[in-house]
């Protein structure tokens, strides 16, 4: 249910400035939507796992703040990562 180091890394050039800018907005929005995404196939197999489901409803909660933050102080940037991740439709 984990990011492995190689997914991270990935995720982290990706969507930072640079290799090491794990702190950025951007990067933690796309490293809780990983997140967020592996957790949501484990538990259709899992049904009856009610930690995960909180640990999931906390993570959405997580990226819902990080988003709003970025929404009102970058809106380009936000529309952006947004098209980037496919949230909203």
């Amino acid at each position: 249910m984990t990011i492995n180091l190689k997914n991270k890394s990935e995720i982290v050039e990706k969507y930072g400035k640079n290799a090491q800018d794990t702190g950025s907005v951007d990067v933690q929005v796309a490293l809780l939507t990983e997140k967020i995404n592996e957790l949501t196939e484990h538990l259709k197999s899992n049904p009856k796992d009610f930690q995960g489901r909180r640990g999931l409803l906390m993570m959405v909660g997580r990226r819902k703040n990080l988003l709003a933050y970025l929404k009102k102080n970058n809106l380009e940037g936000y529309r952006e990562l947004v098209k980037k991740l496919n949230l909203r439709g």
